[in-house]
Order: C-alpha cells, then sequence, then structure tokens
C-alpha cells in the first residue's frame, strides 16, 4: 500500500499597504501563497518580506504565523493529499533552495508580467504564487493548469475550493492547532496522535466567511 501525506496550500491577507496595491490590481481579498508540509503550519515557507516591517526586503521566506504581524490577518486553508515520494521530493526542493536562501528574490516584475500576460523570466526570482506553483511543478500535483509563472493566489483558491480545510481569522486557526497539539501531548503517545485528524471535524465548526476570490 502507498503511503499518503498532507501538504497545505495557505492564502493570506494582511490588510498592509502592499497587499492594498496588489488587491487593487487582482480584486482579490487573500494575495499571498504559502505552501506548509504540516497541518499546524509550522514548515511553511513562501516569497514575501524577509522583515515583516519591511515590504522592500524580500526573497524567500520560512513563514512564522504566530508573529503578531499575522494576528489580524485573513487565511483561507487547503488541504491536498499527496504520495509520500511526492511530499519529499516537495519538501527536500524547499530545503535545498533554503540552504542557498540569499541567491533568491521577490520577483515584482513577475507580478507586472502576470498583469499584461507576459512571461517575465528572472533568475532565482519567484513571487508568492509562482514559487508555490513551481514546488508543485516538481511532482505531478499540477491543480492550477497554468505555467507557475502565471499563477495567482487567486487560482489556487478557484482550483483547490473542494480542499478548503479552513476560512476565516489565522491566529484562530493557529490557535486551534496548538490547543490540538497540547491535547495531543497530553496523552502520551504521539504515535496515536495526527494533529490533521482533529482538522476536518474541528475547523468545519468554523462558519465559512465570504472572500473574494472564492
Amino acid at each position: 500500500m502507498t503511503a499518503n501525506r498532507d501538504i497545505y496550500i495557505v492564502l493570506t491577507g494582511t490588510g498592509t499597504a502592499f497587499s492594498g496595491i496588489i488587491k487593487w490590481f487582482t480584486k482579490a481579498e487573500l494575495n499571498h501563497a504559502s505552501i506548509a508540509f504540516d497541518s499546524e503550519l509550522r514548515e511553511v515557507y513562501s516569497f514575501g518580506r524577509k522583515k515583516v516591517y519591511n515590504p522592500f526586503i524580500a526573497g524567500l521566506i520560512h513563514e512564522n504565523f504566530i508573529h503578531p504581524f499575522y494576528n489580524s490577518a485573513d487565511c483561507a486553508i487547503y488541504q491536498l493529499r499527496v504520495s509520500e515520494e511526492e511530499y519529499n521530493t516537495m519538501y527536500n526542493h524547499v530545503q535545498g533552495m533554503m540552504q542557498n536562501q540569499e541567491r533568491y528574490k521577490y520577483h515584482l516584475l513577475g507580478l507586472v508580467g502576470v498583469l499584461l500576460n507576459i512571461r517575465i523570466d528572472r533568475e532565482n526570482a519567484f513571487f508568492c504564487s509562482q514559487f508555490v506553483a513551481s514546488v508543485l511543478e516538481e511532482t505531478t500535483v499540477h491543480p492550477v493548469a497554468k505555467p507557475s509563472c502565471f499563477v495567482t493566489p487567486e487560482d489556487f483558491a478557484s482550483s483547490l475550493c473542494a480542499h478548503k480545510i479552513f476560512s476565516g481569522k489565522l491566529s484562530c486557526y493557529m490557535d486551534r492547532s496548538h490547543s490540538a497539539d497540547l491535547r495531543g501531548s497530553s496523552l502520551h503517545n504521539p504515535q496515536t496522535t495526527n494533529p490533521a485528524d482533529f482538522a476536518a471535524p474541528r475547523l468545519r465548526l468554523h462558519e465559512e466567511r465570504t472572500e473574494g476570490i472564492v
């Protein structure tokens, strides 16, 4: 039997001025995409600001969703079941990039290319949703039928709507995941506790909110 693992596509909207500029072009509420390799969102990667309060220094980042910067952020989280081999391929690919983190830059011109429907390539440069799509392209998991250079967060929302497990405040999801993790630890049997098992029934209790990108 083939073992399966889960990855997560996380869309967020922080309400910052830069996010507002992108929203003006896209008409979407959630304009940042990340890929996560665990349900607690500890292993989350994207292209964005390296210093949370400075949008002008950006590149490949390991995101910390418990930082106060994300306290008021809205989010949508999508769960994708992949094979063990696909999971390892994507995870190892990202870790290889992280080993050369300073080499990678934010591809602002690429966003302009998306708006104009013109492919603009730049070596070792990505915008957030392009990065996520490019990681998926390392496998046969292609939820969006576009080249990665044209993929937007809204494309993920449209293509993965059936895979949504949460919609609401990111801080709410993080609090619930942390609480579930603590409950699992209290059982003193980590082999039988999988936080992802709590996600579906627990998160369905949260009323879906109307989003501009769904």
